[in-house]
């Protein structure tokens, strides 16, 4: 699971809000389809991991992206002066 919701976070990571969400729906989705569990406390404590190990993801792509921007940023300045 960690993994899986953690690379979802890093590849859809510039729509965070809907990867949150969509994080928060599919999990359970996919913890009630493959038969995994059937009770609501699991299911909803597997949605909060889902959200978290996802917002990891989020956050490791937001940053690798205001990284790349503010050396585009310095390097069109450079370029410019």
């Amino acid at each position: 699971m960690i993994p899986t919701m953690i690379l979802f976070g890093l590849v859809f990571g510039r729509w965070w809000r809907a990867s949150l969400l969509a994080a928060a729906v599919i999990w359970p989705v996919v913890l009630l389809a493959g038969d995994v569990t059937t009770s609501l406390s699991t299911l909803a404590g597997g949605a909060g991991l889902a959200v978290l190990n996802t917002l990891v993801g989020v956050a490791i792509h937001q940053g690798v992206l205001s990284v790349v921007r503010s050396l585009n940023a310095v390097r069109t300045r450079a370029n410019g002066s």
